[in-house]
């Protein structure tokens, strides 16, 4: 069975704003299994790239984070986003469209349609 590709760099981010912007607040693994989740499993987020991406966002004010009690009953950090943040999220979702709307020109063009 083929393993799962990590996620492209330059995108957790996005996928973090995203998914804090659309489930509300979430702890650390709730935020990669819901990123897993709506890739449809076919993407692995890895703990090592994602918690220090957390602290990065928290530190540029995208995210603000508070101590809570998970699903399970444990102590975990949850993570929102900030005015800040959604704002950035804005601007990058304006940026994906915009690089996916190009590379699809890419994809779709022939030797005949250009000059």
């Amino acid at each position: 069975m083929k393993e799962k590709p990590d996620v492209l760099q330059g995108t957790l981010a996005l996928m973090v704003l995203k998914t804090l912007d659309v489930l509300g607040p979430q702890h650390g693994w709730g935020i990669a299994r819901r990123i897993e989740q709506i890739s449809g499993d076919l993407l692995a987020v890895n703990q090592g790239t994602l918690y220090p991406l957390l602290l990065r966002l928290e530190h540029e004010g995208s995210i603000a984070s508070e101590w809570g009690v998970s699903e399970n009953k444990r102590r975990a950090r949850f993570y929102r986003l900030t005015a800040a943040g959604r704002k950035q999220l804005q601007a990058e979702t304006r940026e994906w469209e915009q690089t996916a709307a190009i590379i699809a020109r890419f994809f779709k063009v022939k030797a005949e349609d250009l000059p």
